[in-house]
């Protein structure tokens, strides 16, 4: 009887056992199952111990793990600062060009727009000065046309005047005899006198 009701208690720690129950136990199973249980408990606690030094260094490397990433992460906001002010400073390197990039447009245009003006200008004056041109060409025709014409009409005065010892056909003047006097005195009267004047080219 007492080893069949031990057969379920067997798997069952001392501190759970009834009082019924442990008196069905002799004094060297008693002693034997106090040992065992102990022997166990302190198998456990060594495990735990383990167990906590495990977690221990688990703990240590995770603490290590926090210290290393904490440092990463101050590098990457220094990191993050200096970009952070490179952006601004960029951005603003950007909007001077933005606005210089306008002012050189609006300069441009202005130039180019002063540039036309001035082309138109010179181009009024061009046409005024070719106009001219051809207006002095014309006159230079004209007046060509006209010393051809006063040339023709002394020469034909010259070849209508008679030549004779008595008139002496001087050009635009009395002629020089050489001496540095002008030959008056047998010509005749001034009346008799013909000069034969040639047109100025």
């Amino acid at each position: 009887m007492g080893s069949e009701a031990g057969e379920p208690a067997a798997s069952r720690a001392l501190a759970q056992l009834s009082d019924s129950e442990l008196g069905g136990y002799s004094k060297e199973e008693l002693v034997r199952r106090l040992r065992q249980e102990e022997a166990e408990k302190l198998a456990a606690l060594v495990q735990r111990g383990r167990l906590i030094q495990g977690v221990n260094r688990q703990l240590q490397e995770h603490l290590r793990e926090i210290r290393e990433l904490k440092q990463v992460n101050e590098r990457l906001a220094a990191e993050n600062r200096e970009l952070r002010d490179l952006c601004c400073f960029l951005d603003d390197d950007r909007l001077k060009a933005k606005r210089l990039a306008r002012d050189w447009q609006l300069f441009g245009q202005q130039a180019a727009r002063v540039l036309r003006d001035e082309l138109a200008s010179c181009l009024h004056k061009l046409a005024g000065l070719e106009g001219l041109q051809e207006r002095l060409a014309a006159d230079n025709l004209e007046l060509k046309a006209l010393c051809l014409a006063l040339e023709e009409e002394c020469a034909a005065r010259a070849d209508n005047s008679p030549v004779g010892s008595s008139e002496l056909s001087l050009p635009c003047g009395p002629r020089d005899l050489g001496d540095g006097s002008s030959s008056t005195g047998s010509v005749g009267s001034p009346d008799q006198l013909h000069l034969a004047c040639s047109p100025e080219d």
